[in-house]
């Protein structure tokens, strides 16, 4: 089978991977892909937002399943131009409807869908330029600290949290009038804080059934002890070691179970996987948000424990067939640690070259954002390399990505040292 994988992360790198360990996969094309997807598949410079260039591509390439690793080109709605094409409606593509992507396409359309089918989130209320005084108003009705969203896409960096109430009010003015994140702060949700430990949960759904893939926690601020800005992700741990089965199986009842109901009852194809962003309030877990796609860096994470041939899981999905097959997933822990460019969320220098690659060992390297230059592997991006490792704990397998990560080089590269550092 001919498949082309849509990205360019680590994510992507990550899918590739698991996507090559199957049988059923001949060739895989990754469009654009990045310096460790050219080492293993075909690398093709195909921008995955041009729907015409990718329907070409298709042709050409007789390509039989089409597997979407970034959001955008789901929420633009892909699957609905591939179903809507009488060349292409033959093709399975993993990924959701323009509709079900909004559920990370719009924070409010997500808040909805959440309380539509009483799925527990905080509470919340959206506001736009226009109401922007009635925002600062119901900001006096909350706790500190305050949560500000971008009700659209904004690269995993548009949420606020602030303590202090004036400056809450001035992020908000900043974003709803003076378009702080562009177009994707139009519109802005602001929640209630929900105080407890964050946590991931991956599901992979044909529509009707499910699977629910192994639990991970990544560690998003720049700063050890979870401090400073933002970021896409610094590390990420699988599984969630204070996941125990109770709180799975409230994951699972609560939460899981009534988000694909809640797809059947609202007519929303979805052919795809659903992170569930979640947090654990003394026991108890709430969804934060929802993603349409696999986490970065979490898929580093949680592809290399899955032991099913991904490939099969794929078509299972397609066909609506996920009840027919069996998820295995290897028992031990994985970890993952980002190195990233200096000064990285903020600016950054690209072009940096990368060393001792050949020296990894016992690890699993990851490509982010790298790419090739006159046969040198060079620095393309914030976040540049995933280490991920496994051991029979996390802090076991924490520790080979440390001593590999001792490895690798290239000029102002940056990583935590604390990764794990929150958990038992």
């Amino acid at each position: 089978m001919t498949i082309l994988l849509l990205g360019s992360g680590g994510r992507e790198h990550a899918l590739a991977f698991k996507l090559l360990q199957s049988p059923l996969c001949t060739q895989l094309f990754v469009a654009p892909g990045n310096a460790g997807t050219a080492t293993i598949a075909t690398n093709i410079l195909l921008n995955p937002n041009d729907f015409d260039a990718v329907k070409a591509f298709v042709i050409q390439e007789k390509v039989e399943m089409v597997v979407v690793g970034p959001e955008d080109p789901l929420v633009l709605g892909i699957y609905d131009f591939f179903k809507k094409d009488t060349e292409l409606n033959h093709i399975p593509v993993i990924g959701p409807s323009k509709l079900g992507a909004q559920l990370e396409g719009s924070k409010e359309f997500a808040k909805e869908f959440l309380i539509k089918h009483k799925i527990p989130t905080a509470a919340y209320d959206s506001f736009t330029a226009e109401t922007v005084e009635k925002g600062c108003r119901f900001l006096e009705t909350l706790q500190p600290p305050y949560v500000l969203k971008a009700d659209g896409l904004a690269a995993g960096k548009g949420v606020l949290i602030l303590q202090d109430l004036e400056e809450a009010k001035t992020e908000l003015r900043n974003m709803l009038v003076h378009a702080k994140f562009g177009n994707a702060s139009a519109k802005v949700v602001i929640e209630e804080f929900l105080d407890g430990i964050e946590l991931s949960c991956f599901v992979l759904t044909d529509g009707k059934n499910y699977k629910i893939l192994p639990t991970a926690k990544d560690y998003k601020r720049i700063g050890e002890g979870d401090t400073g800005l933002n970021t896409g992700g610094m590390g990420a741990v699988s599984p969630v070691p204070f996941a125990d089965a109770t709180l799975l199986e409230k994951i699972e009842t609560r939460i899981v179970k009534p988000t694909i109901e809640g797809l059947q009852k609202d007519h929303i194809e979805y052919k795809g996987f659903v992170f569930i962003g979640l947090i654990n309030v003394k026991g108890e877990p709430m969804v934060i948000e929802y993603n349409v796609r696999m986490g970065d860096p979490e898929t580093e994470v949680v592809m290399p424990r899955i032991q099913s041939d991904l490939v099969a899981l794929f078509q299972a999905v397609a066909h609506q067939k996920l009840d027919e097959v069996h998820l295995e997933v290897d028992p031990r822990s994985a970890t993952t640690i980002m190195v990233v460019s200096g000064g990285y969320p903020e600016e950054y220098e690209k072009g940096k070259v990368i060393t001792g690659l050949e020296n990894i060992e016992d690890s699993l390297v990851f490509h982010a954002g790298t790419k090739l230059e006159n046969g040198k592997i060079v620095s393309n991006g914030g976040r540049v390399l995933a280490v991920t490792s496994f051991g029979d704990t996390f802090q076991e397998a924490i520790k080979k990505s440390y001593q590999n990560i001792d490895q690798l080089h290239f000029d102002k590269m940056y990583f935590r040292k604390d990764i794990g550092f929150d958990l038992t």
